[in-house]
């Protein structure tokens, strides 16, 4: 019930519209707001802050600043070799498996559709009808960089608006085709196994999403999908590379070809990640 009810608030609330107060509370710069903000927010989430680059509070010109932070040197490893698979982020596994036919599960009994979440890629569908997919949620005091979880290269970006629901557990079960209604970035990647496609998708409170070649992108609930040029930097991506961060907490989605790879035991719904560990291997080329 208490998840229903939860919902239900969203569906009431102006979620557009407190994304931008979050947005603006995020950047103020007045150092006692933001330090307070900044430590308020380590102490509720419990977050590890040995691991931060700068310190804390003081290395961070706004508490947006602090939620997108760098990590030391040596504090991720990236695992295993070329044909090794590794987590883009660090989150939780909220499903993982095989897409079935053009439907990918998001909870039990609730799905959304390949073509529904690729938006205007509609031609890149078949490449990944009956392959394997992974969501991975990234709580608020997880480390919100995204990375490459193989190496390959960037041949297109698409924008597409779209809503805000939280992408919290609770939302996830209730919201039928959630994941495919939120705003997300699309980016296409050209890779060993042919391709593969990383999904950011948006969120409520999420203020922006931004990338290497995009510069921050705010939220737009509707309108055309922008097509990104990548004209700017370099798309030639290996495994572990920064591919952009979210401006608070989402969700990414990993696509995958069919008898592309296999993911590895401790790689379930519910199971905890870090980026650059191994979550799966690439499969043997045929022959």
């Amino acid at each position: 019930m208490r998840d229903r009810l939860f919902v239900l608030l969203q569906h009431l609330l102006p979620r557009h519209l407190l994304t931008a107060l979050v947005w603006r509370i995020a950047r103020i710069r007045i150092p006692a707001v933001k330090d307070a903000l900044i430590m308020g927010f380590t102490r509720t989430f419990d977050v590890d802050l040995d691991e931060v680059r700068q310190e804390v509070p003081g290395g961070f010109a706004t508490f947006n600043d602090f939620f997108v932070r760098e990590l030391r040197d040596g504090a991720r490893a990236i695992e295993g070799g070329a044909d090794v698979i590794v987590s883009p982020v660090d989150g939780t596994v909220s499903a993982a498996g095989a897409i079935d036919g053009t439907t990918i599960f998001q909870a039990k009994g609730v799905g959304y559709s390949l073509a529904d979440l690729l938006a205007t890629d509609l031609d890149e569908v078949e490449h990944y009808v009956d392959g394997r997919f992974a969501t991975i949620y990234l709580a608020p005091y997880n480390y919100h960089r995204v990375h490459a979880a193989l190496a390959g290269e960037l041949v297109a970006a698409r924008y597409v608006p779209g809503d805000l629901f939280s992408v919290s557990e609770a939302t996830v079960r209730h919201v039928d085709g959630l994941f495919r209604r939120n705003e997300r970035l699309v980016m296409h990647f050209r890779t060993a196994i042919g391709p593969a496609a990383l999904v950011l998708v948006g969120a409520l409170n999420v203020g922006s999403i931004s990338t290497p070649w995009t510069g921050e992108i705010r939220p737009r609930k509707a309108g055309v999908v922008d097509v990104i040029d990548l004209s700017a930097h370099a798309t030639t991506v290996a495994r572990g590379d920064l591919l952009g961060w979210f401006n608070m907490g989402s969700t990414v989605i990993l696509l995958l070809p069919p008898d592309s790879c296999s993911w590895r035991r401790n790689f379930q719904p519910g199971d905890a990640t870090v980026m650059g560990e191994a979550i799966g291997e690439l499969a043997a080329p045929a022959g």
